[in-house]
């Protein structure tokens, strides 16, 4: 009788044969997945993370790259005011430009957003031609519109007697025209982004507003924004990194001129690093940008995983 009840009771507690091959199924299905995502992590570590590893330990050595002198080129950038001038710069062509490209990119998002599919298409092209360009080439043409002899921006603002702007000649334009060419290359991005974000937002939202009598800016402020939150915190960190980065621009317009007072990090670190010849001390300017983003990044990411929980 003992034998029986535990042969009975070993029956119920065992598992059935159809979960433990579904737990093998699942076991075997990750293996796979791992190893289909295998190349896709080989190529993040060979063009990321090693080069990343790399810079770091570049920026540890001396001129002639012979030496570990620690933390020598950041003790040596922050003595210098040239350097905290491209941090200013920087943190000012970035952060003014993301917000300019935000809210034109929303505007045209709203507008895009209200008119016929059929007719949007056709706007929706010609507004990404801008970012479709390469920015290099799309520069030069602004360089031309630019130039203190050429320039057709000059031309047109001699039309209602207006003296010349030196664009390119004094700092304060000069800074100004960097943040206009960024702010037209990006906006369509932001525009595609916050357009898409816009069709998912429920119709039946706006609705239920309009019939509790709120007006169009309270529909955008209580229904729109809080539906897009999430959107516009994620293209607004992915612009802030790359217009961080950005090189071509101030490359090709002012190369950092006049009197280096238009650098960023990156045009600065090619010049330190490359044009100098200081490699080491290049790698450390360029890594200087790597707080400043992973502190962006940190709040951002932050409020959008607190949204999502209480959504959940």
């Amino acid at each position: 009788m003992a034998a029986d009840s535990l042969t009975a009771d070993t029956r119920l507690v065992a598992p059935p044969a159809g979960s433990a091959s579904l737990k093998r199924f699942a076991r075997r299905r990750s293996t796979i997945a791992f190893l289909m995502t295998l190349p896709l992590l080989l190529v993040i570590v060979c063009l990321v993370a090693y080069p990343a590893a790399y810079g770091v330990y570049l920026s540890t050595l001396n001129r002639t790259m012979v030496r570990n002198i620690g933390f020598g080129n950041f003790e040596i950038l922050f003595d210098t005011d040239t350097f905290w001038n491209v941090v200013w710069q920087s943190c000012i062509f970035a952060i003014t430009a993301v917000i300019v490209k935000a809210l034109i990119g929303f505007w045209l998002a709203h507008m895009l957003h209200h008119i016929p599919t059929k007719g949007q298409r056709k706007w929706r092209g010609m507004l990404l031609v801008p970012w479709v360009i390469p920015p290099a080439l799309s520069t030069l043409g602004w360089w031309w519109m630019y130039d203190p002899s050429y320039s057709s921006i000059n031309y047109l603002i001699s039309l209602v007697g207006a003296p010349p702007v030196p664009w390119l000649g004094e700092p304060l334009w000069a800074r100004a025209a960097i943040i206009i060419v960024n702010v037209w290359v990006g906006a369509p991005f932001f525009m595609i982004m916050y357009l898409a974000a816009l069709k998912s937002v429920p119709e039946q939202l706006y609705e239920a507003a309009a019939i509790d009598g709120a007006s169009g800016w309270q529909r955008l402020r209580y229904v729109t924004l809080p539906m897009m939150a999430n959107i516009i915190s994620i293209t607004v960190l992915f612009s802030l990194i790359v217009t961080f980065a950005n090189y071509d621009i101030v490359r090709v317009l002012t190369n950092g001129g006049p009197r280096d007072l238009t650098h960023v990090f990156a045009s600065y670190a090619f010049q330190v690093g490359i044009l100098s010849g200081n490699i080491p001390r290049g790698a450390a300017v360029s890594l200087f940008m790597l707080p400043i983003l992973a502190i962006c990044a940190f709040f951002v990411l932050r409020g959008v995983t607190r949204r999502n929980k209480e959504q959940m």
